[in-house]
């Protein structure tokens, strides 16, 4: 085992036995004296900081499990599609293309020689902004996925479209029993529906300062890739959970197209009970394949939560080749921090085998327009990059979330 994991597991280990008893400590006094020490309170908080701190290699750890497969297949589909004849985009020299890219980025189009103009997919005023080469556009969206934990988990499709359509099926055919020579007739109840999923603007403005852009030892892609995809993360990711569909994409909890578990208590509290009740709503095959997502200060809820025989349903992972994630109730988890706090009327926990149950569509092109004038004053180059991407639920079966009561 590689020895910064077995620290990291020996640590984890270490601080959640100590929170164990801790907590358990806590517990014996409020059934005792009908609240526990401050003392207590204050070294338990202590250590679920420390817990936290180790989250950051949980969900590397998850997000290599749940996304490996997905990553793979999507990095060849954008490929393949980039370098077919009617995408749109040329084949070109790799070395000039990203030559010319660091150009541009630097001097703009200005600063092109004659070659790194055939280079690149040059903008006009109408398209406004120059598209990237697709080494750059891979890297980024390989950034996007590291930070954004729906993408880990869900199916994504890379397209030259505006919008792509998916047959879903809403009822499979009914077998039916016949005698030998008997008749069969046609079986009923076979339905599928075409499921569009639009691709939306999402855009990211950085600044970088001219002198920077001068220096030739600046790592200027390193430093824009990061930097956009951070601004692009957060943007998709509010949408991937709750966004409503209109000018972005549709997330999982928007509506009722997800079914839901009920609390039923018009409160923050998440029982052991409501979250077994939400992993047993799910069908065998969607639940073998299953992550929860939630944000941390659900998992804080959740850390605390024990089974009937008082053990504690919060599990750290066990030592391997790789290491494992932590679970709960055996299923891994990833945090999301834009699923919605646990209290009255929300969606705080969602289960599911995402990658059957929620499709991202990640339009390949990424348009750059450079502007070195509206922020020249304070010695500034402005960017502001252009993508596009959809998603939607495809198969609302796969997916549950546990909905806190109202009243």
């Amino acid at each position: 085992m590689d020895d910064n994991l077995k620290t990291y597991l020996e640590g984890l280990n270490g601080a959640f036995e100590e929170f164990k008893a801790t907590n358990d400590q806590r517990l014996a006094e409020i059934e005792k004296k009908g609240e526990a020490d401050p003392l207590v309170e204050a070294k338990l908080s202590k250590i679920e900081a420390d817990l936290d701190r180790f989250e950051t290699v949980n969900q590397k750890l998850v997000q290599q499990e749940k996304a490996s497969e997905g990553f793979a297949e999507k990095l060849d589909g954008i490929e393949t599609l980039l370098k077919r004849p009617n995408s749109g985009v040329e084949t070109k020299s790799v070395d000039i293309a990203v030559k010319a890219w660091d150009t541009f980025m630097r001097k703009g189009n200005e600063g092109l020689d004659a070659d790194e103009v055939k280079a690149l997919t040059v903008g006009t005023a109408a398209t406004a902004g120059n598209l990237a080469p697709e080494e750059y556009v891979a890297e980024l969206i390989k950034i996007v996925t590291e930070i954004s934990p729906v993408r880990s988990v869900a199916r994504v499709r890379a397209t030259t479209s505006k919008e792509i359509e998916i047959p879903t099926k809403d009822a499979n055919f009914a077998a039916a029993w016949t005698a030998e020579t008997g008749t069969r007739s046609e079986t009923t109840g076979y339905s599928t529906t075409l499921n569009t999923i639009a691709t939306h603007e999402l855009y990211a403005l950085v600044d970088i300062s001219s002198m920077l852009l001068e220096d030739s030892a600046f790592n200027m892609e390193a430093e824009m890739n990061q930097e956009f995809a951070e601004q692009f993360a957060k943007g998709e990711g509010a949408a991937f959970i709750a966004g409503n569909g209109t000018n972005k994409p549709t997330g999982i909890t928007n509506g009722n197209t997800v079914a839901h578990t009920a609390t039923g208590a018009a409160s923050a509290a998440i029982s052991t009970d409501n979250l077994m009740d939400l992993v047993h709503g799910l069908k065998s095959e969607y639940a073998a394949n299953a992550t929860m997502m939630f944000n941390r200060a659900t998992l804080g809820i959740i850390r605390k939560l024990k089974d009937t025989a008082g053990q504690y349903i919060f599990q750290t992972g066990f030592s391997g080749q790789s290491g494992a994630p932590n679970t709960i109730i055996g299923i891994p988890y990833v945090e999301a921090p834009d699923v919605a706090d646990a209290a009255s009327g929300a969606k705080s926990v969602l289960i599911g085998d995402f990658r059957r149950g929620y499709m991202i569509v990640d339009r390949v092109a990424l348009s750059v327009l450079r502007d070195p004038y509206s922020q020249a004053a304070t010695g500034l180059v402005r960017y502001i990059a252009r993508r596009r991407v959809g998603g939607k639920v495809v198969l609302a079966e796969a997916m549950r979330v546990l909905k806190h009561a109202t009243s």
